[in-house]
């Protein structure tokens, strides 16, 4: 009994390590670091973003609420864009409540999302799997 608490005790460990190693090579790893650099504009419209809470009825990447659309690609769009960005802002339709944005955090939003937009694709169809566990997409700003 002794024996195979013991022998137990060396299989935790021996996971535990391995799975340390593991966090330790993924986490670190600058394979597939991808800083992000947004202007002073966009770095506001984000601000804003989260602060009237956007996140809770739109997505970004399919994250976020889901009583409004996915507004990753909204800006490229065919028919839509910054104007029809700043439309909806201080309109409000149906279920989105009417703010009272001055001009320059409309601005501010639809660089944003303009942001947003140009960093890929979602639904993104062509992501590839890779043997190591990361997913391999297609960015819009890749050439």
């Amino acid at each position: 009994m002794t024996q195979n608490k013991t022998y137990n005790f060396l299989i935790i460990t021996i996971l535990i390590t391995l799975f340390t190693i593991f966090n330790g090579f993924i986490y670190t790893s600058k394979e597939n670091e991808n800083p992000v650099k947004l202007t002073e504009q966009g770095l506001h419209g984000q601000r804003l973003w989260q602060e009237n809470n956007c996140w809770s009825c739109h997505q970004t990447y399919g994250l976020g609420g889901y009583l409004g659309p996915d507004l990753t690609n909204v800006y490229s769009t065919e028919n839509k864009g910054p104007m029809y960005i700043k439309a909806f802002l201080n309109s409000g339709v149906k279920t989105m409540p009417k703010f009272n944005f001055s001009e320059a955090e409309k601005e501010a939003l639809v660089t944003y999302l303009k942001f947003i937009d140009s960093t890929g694709y979602y639904p993104n169809y062509n992501a590839k799997f890779k043997p190591n566990g990361w997913v391999e997409l297609q960015y819009k700003n890749e050439k």
